[in-house]
């Protein structure tokens, strides 16, 4: 799993935006700038939508105000659910990014078989990057709700 102290793996995560499709290179979105990164294990869920991106959108202007120039949310969805998700829930100050193939959720060691409920899905975390390294990192214990979100991220910055 990666660890605080570590640079992101080269990966892409992919963005729908009314302008259409972008495939994100992450080295590159990352560069020079401060990102909050949460992830979740799957959009529309009871946990993710009452709270987790839900607190992220509350809390969006005290996190860019820390200095924080990215909110991202990814999930192992496609990029169309992502966006379609993110227009739901009011989320115009976050980056909805999709990780179809768990690809870069893999590439963290941040993986879970959910089997037949989703099959590989993301573990909830949050972290921040710096310049695409990661200088916290806050993995949730399974079923909890505790340190990856909006507010535990917000305090510790």
């Amino acid at each position: 799993m990666i660890a605080q102290g570590q640079t992101l793996p080269a990966s892409s995560l992919s963005q729908l935006t009314d302008d259409g499709m972008t495939n994100h290179q992450v080295t590159e979105l990352f560069a020079d700038k401060k990102v909050v990164l949460f992830a979740v294990p799957g959009a529309f869920t009871p946990t993710c939508s009452n709270a987790h991106l839900p607190g992220y959108v509350v809390l969006a202007d005290q996190l860019k105000a820390k200095g924080v120039d990215i909110i991202a949310c990814v999930s192992v969805n496609d990029a169309f659910v992502m966006k379609a998700w993110g227009d739901a829930q009011n989320a115009d100050e976050i980056m909805m990014l999709g990780d179809g193939d768990a690809s870069f959720t893999k590439s963290l060691g941040l993986e879970m078989d959910t089997a037949g409920f989703g099959g590989v899905r993301s573990q909830r975390y949050a972290m921040v990057i710096d310049n695409g390294v990661v200088t916290q990192l806050n993995v949730e214990a399974p079923k909890a709700f505790e340190v990856s979100k909006a507010e535990a991220i917000l305090a510790s910055l």
